[in-house]
């Protein structure tokens, strides 16, 4: 996920599993013609000019006559005054949209919202906070709780842990690759970042389970994640280097080459236990106190593994992620080569959508009552303190005379936009069977949108959301068919879809 709080657009980066090629297919390419479409408006702009044939027309005379064309309009003049001593999207934000994104008000809406807001803080762990967000409501319904909340520290923890291991496992694997090929590079260039996406969740609660927040709460490091990466990054490039290094030994054996590993990760696991507190493991026996809403205190013991189980009981390996990529086929499933957590864990599975159907899978979820994970690019025609996220809130072409004219299909080919932010839908604004707005729970605190909340207009949907995560109650049969295929399109592990939120 975009911002100093949150971290999200700087661990957009990828860590990933090798996947199983027996099954899968290249992708196939969309082919649409949105520049061939614009491209007769450029060649026939009054002012260009044929004759105009050096490879760089900017020169002293040809800048002048520019400038002087550009201000004999007194709105380009306003402009000038306006935006050199201003900040340009508070210049240009219109304000009808500005008073409609402030109304929330929905038509569905789900009975209950976690509380309270959570605060991921210098951290980029958006998408362990959007899961365990989703999973406390069950324990706020089952014991009547006011305020709770899972520990993300313990996912992370355990993630990052489980992410070296990986990491390292494809070093062994790509020995062979050349050092500067873009694959190795693409794989030392951020080995273990704290982003993730929905598949690594699921590999994360089902092998070490979930434990309340009081039981294991953010550490300093956890909550201001640059330092410990820092470290960990660079050791885990150091042991890549010597991993290489004495692979090229061909009397090396593989044996070998696992120990070292081996004995790389424990010096990882130690900087994770300094630096974030000794977890409690999936098995131990731990003791939850608590008072519900009505003023009872109550003890479970339970551990990790049996509170993810029976206390949360919400069964994360019944859920997919519906994607929205325009530039390849719908209804085919894709995965991210060398992407993942866990080694030999579930690999990252997208189905590929339309985006109404992204949509209705959110809706009868909200509708029944289900909050929603799903990942966007939030650093796109959004504005924090408001809590705003609405293509038509900003007029960048009133102000610079030329509109912004990609494509969601063109961002994504042009590195413009990928899915930096993982959050939560809670309710919806239907008018005539179509939704109008969507209320959204994010995880930068209270003091930002509205109490912590977001608005959405459903026309930001269509262009920056890239995932909802659905279940098969909440979507056709033809696309939990295709998910269950297995019959994989493989992106490589630098495509856009790549990203971890």
């Amino acid at each position: 996920m975009g911002s100093t709080a949150s971290k999200e657009v700087a661990s957009t980066s990828r860590n990933t599993t090798a996947p199983s090629v027996s099954n899968e297919k290249r992708p196939v390419s969309v082919s649409v013609n949105d520049i061939s479409d614009r491209l007769a408006n450029y060649l026939t702009l009054d002012d260009m000019s044929i004759s105009a044939v050096n490879q760089n027309p900017i020169e002293f005379k040809t800048l002048e006559d520019w400038s002087q064309k550009l201000l004999e309009d007194p709105k380009n003049r306003l402009a000038l005054s306006a935006i050199s001593n201003g900040d340009v999207s508070s210049i240009v934000r219109q304000r009808d949209a500005s008073v409609i994104d402030k109304v929330h008000v929905f038509s569905d809406k789900v009975e209950l919202e976690g509380s309270p807001i959570t605060n991921q803080r210098s951290s980029g762990r958006c998408w362990l906070f959007a899961s365990t967000n989703v999973f406390r409501v069950q324990v706020q319904k089952k014991y009547n709780l006011d305020d709770f909340q899972l520990s993300q520290a313990y996912l992370f923890f355990y993630d990052k842990l489980e992410k070296s291991n990986y990491f390292l496992q494809n070093i062994i694997e790509t020995v062979d690759e050349p050092l500067d090929s873009r694959l190795v590079q693409t794989l030392l260039g951020d080995p273990v970042s704290d982003g993730g996406q929905w598949d690594m969740v699921v590999n994360l609660v089902e092998k070490y389970g979930l434990v309340p927040q009081t039981l294991y709460p953010d550490a300093f490091n956890a909550s201001n994640s640059s330092k410990l990466n820092y470290i960990v990054v660079e050791k885990l490039r150091e042991f890549a280097l010597v991993l290489r290094k004495v692979s090229q030994d061909k009397s090396t054996s593989k044996a070998t080459l696992l120990a070292l590993k081996e004995k790389f990760v424990r010096t990882i696991h130690g900087i994770l236990v300094i630096a974030l507190g000794k977890p409690p493991s999936p098995n131990d026996v731990l003791n939850w106190e608590f008072v519900d809403k009505a003023g009872k205190f109550k003890a479970i013991s339970t551990s990790p593994l049996d509170f993810y189980k029976t206390i949360v009981g919400f069964k994360a390996t019944d859920y997919f992620s519906l994607i929205h990529d325009p530039r390849n086929s719908y209804k085919e499933p894709f995965t991210v080569e060398r992407l993942g957590n866990i080694v030999d864990g579930k690999k990252i599975e997208y189905v590929n959508a339309e985006i109404d159907i992204l949509k209705k899978a959110a809706i009868k979820s909200i509708q029944n009552n289900e909050p929603v994970f799903f990942g966007s690019d939030v650093g796109k025609f959004s504005e924090r303190t408001e809590g705003i996220m609405d293509t038509n809130a900003w007029d960048y072409s009133l102000a610079f005379n030329t509109d912004l004219g990609l494509t969601k299909k063109e961002r994504l080919e042009t590195k413009s936009s990928a899915m930096t932010h993982a959050m939560v839908l809670t309710a919806v604004n239907i008018v005539d069977g179509k939704p109008t707005r969507w209320r959204v729970e994010n995880s930068w605190g209270e003091d930002v949108g509205k109490k912590g909340y977001f608005i959405m207009s459903d026309d930001w949907f269509n262009e920056y959301v890239y995932q909802v995560v659905t279940t098969a109650k909440y979507v056709d049969k033809q696309y939990v068919d295709i998910w269950k295929s297995k019959k994989y399109n493989v992106l490589p592990r630098w495509d856009p879809l790549g990203a971890l939120a």
